[in-house]
């Protein structure tokens, strides 16, 4: 089991930036990705952004150049860098753990954080 406690987000003006950071616990070894998905209340949960334990990269159309995921040398702590902010950004934000493809660095998670809420709002 892998155990993920994301930090905490809050209220942002439009234009501000936020660092949200999550760590891993437990069984780290049997994490090969890791990302960010939002959700806003009546909608589906999106995948934000991920990164596998090489380094590959993906994100949302919708936050391409304003957002960067990365994750520290340890490979226990993932971030999201989030610039520009938008009020559509508004949603909570999940921090997950989970199986990387290897040949097509598709990200599928196994282990969710409990979320938390960012607000873009002035």
């Amino acid at each position: 089991q892998v155990q993920l406690v994301e930090s905490a987000g809050g209220l942002v003006q439009p234009g501000g930036s936020l660092r949200l950071s999550c760590v891993a616990s437990g069984s780290i070894w049997s994490i090969f990705g890791m990302g960010w998905y939002r959700q806003v209340a009546g909608k589906e949960r999106e995948l934000v952004a991920s990164i596998t334990n090489g380094g590959i990269t993906k994100y949302a159309d919708s936050v391409k150049g304003r957002f960067t995921i990365s994750r520290d040398s340890g490979q226990n702590t993932l971030y999201l860098q989030m610039n520009n902010l938008k009020p559509e950004d508004t949603a909570v934000y999940y921090c997950n753990a989970g199986y990387a493809d290897p040949d097509t660095n598709d990200y599928y998670p196994n282990y969710w954080g409990k979320g938390t809420q960012v607000t873009v709002s002035s």
